[in-house]
């Protein structure tokens, strides 16, 4: 059966105390062994089984069995949230005198993460992803893993991901793709040899905007063996799983960004219904975009279905469709603030992947800490505006930006 058929009765064949069809929400933090020997195993790795809640929790655990399905991994690590997942792999994983390549265009929090772990002597190279060459050129001895995402937020461009997985395989890297603005629905990174794959589970995953989370999935694609920094103690585990079984212990454990049980199970229910929304987000999207590019009020549009965009043919030979996520910079003659605020379809929100539709000034506001050159740098307008698609009808949607545009216009 297809994954789809697969995730809507994973936790059936799981099996459950009293024959639910959704996996129980399980709020306990602590739990009691009969034999003190099976704690031991447990607490070792080699029992399957549940110390404390920071660590792992049953309802947390079917919602990794079902992001694992839909990933086509081996196993999944889930977070409190997105940036936990990221910062506890590379916590987890990286030491000081490490050299990491990111993409130039990663989103604002995610940047600032990795120049944080440049303080602590992990040394980052940002290079424009979206061309393997410059990936190529700075990876060197102490190169450990390349990081990009596979549409950026907010300019949407798409990285060369066939290409990078291709150079981290015959250089033995580890492989990180944020898979958060495709989802797998639309994209598997696995396919081109992804190692690790990070999703926020905050957006597109569950889809409704009310509960934060982020994963981590191993994809089974790259050889821990060949890793330098697992520690000796986890040596101990199968070659396939010390990744991520490292991650766990000395990013989710000792840091403690633990997804909560309720959350698990929002973002479990969302994920019945993904391939639904991202089908019609991405229907939505393409129209509007389409729009929005013929359109006198509007300078640019920054979209990866529409044929003008600069990976256009990339994104449509890897994704199932173009997902949610565009930018435009709207004509000198509009007035930012007048246009959001003449908007009735569109909420002015920080958040994105929601069922509804959001958007956002982009420069003064998710990249304001960047300063002007950085924005200028990364192609941040001040005109630029960062949109998320959601369910609603598209005419409404098109006919609010055009009376919008009409109000705003100076």
């Amino acid at each position: 059966m297809k994954p789809q058929t697969r995730l809507l009765h994973v936790d059936r064949d799981a099996g459950s105390p009293n024959g639910e069809l959704h996996a129980p929400v399980s709020r306990n933090i602590a739990y009691h062994y009969d034999r003190c020997a099976d704690i031991e195993q447990v607490f070792q790795g080699r029992m399957k089984g549940y110390t404390y809640g920071r660590q792992a929790n049953p309802t947390v655990a079917a919602l990794e069995r079902k992001i694992t399905l839909l990933e086509e991994g081996t196993d999944t690590a889930a977070f409190a949230t997105g940036m936990g997942a990221i910062s506890a792999m590379l916590f987890a994983l990286l030491k000081a005198g490490d050299h990491v390549v990111a993409s130039s265009f990663l989103f604002g929090n995610t940047r600032s993460l990795f120049e944080s772990f440049g303080r602590f002597g992990v040394d980052v190279s940002f290079v424009d992803a979206t061309d393997v060459g410059q990936v190529a050129a700075v990876v060197n001895d102490r190169t450990r893993l390349v990081f990009v995402e596979t549409i950026a937020n907010p300019r949407t461009q798409v990285a060369d991901l066939k290409a990078i997985g291709a150079l981290c395989g015959e250089a033995g890297l580890l492989y990180v793709v944020d898979n958060t603005m495709t989802t797998p629905s639309l994209f598997k990174p696995a396919t081109l040899g992804a190692g690790f794959v990070v999703n926020s589970l905050s957006k597109y995953m569950a889809g409704h905007g009310a509960c934060l989370g982020g994963s981590l999935t191993d994809t089974g694609r790259f050889d821990w063996s060949r890793f330098d920094n697992i520690l000796d103690v986890y040596r101990s585990q199968p070659a396939p799983s010390q990744g991520l079984h490292q991650v766990r212990k000395k990013g989710l454990r000792d840091m403690g960004s633990t997804l909560s049980p309720d959350s698990a199970n929002l973002v479990a229910l969302g994920l019945e219904t993904l391939n639904l929304r991202m089908e019609r987000i991405s229907t939505n999207a393409l129209a509007l975009a389409r729009f929005l590019s013929a359109h006198d009020g509007i300078h640019k549009v920054h979209y990866p279905g529409l044929s003008e965009h600069r990976e256009h043919a990339r994104a449509a030979e890897l994704f199932g469709a173009f997902s949610g996520l565009m930018s435009f910079e709207l004509a000198e003659h509009v007035d930012l603030h007048r246009f959001i605020d003449g908007l009735q379809a569109f909420a002015c929100s920080s958040n994105l992947g929601d069922n509804r539709s959001l958007l956002i000034p982009v420069a003064s506001t998710i990249f304001h800490e960047m300063g002007p050159q950085k924005r200028r740098e990364m192609g941040i307008a001040d005109q630029l505006i960062r949109l998320s698609v959601g369910l609603e009808a598209v005419d409404d949607l098109c006919e609010d930006v055009g009376k919008a545009i009409e109000l705003a216009t100076v």
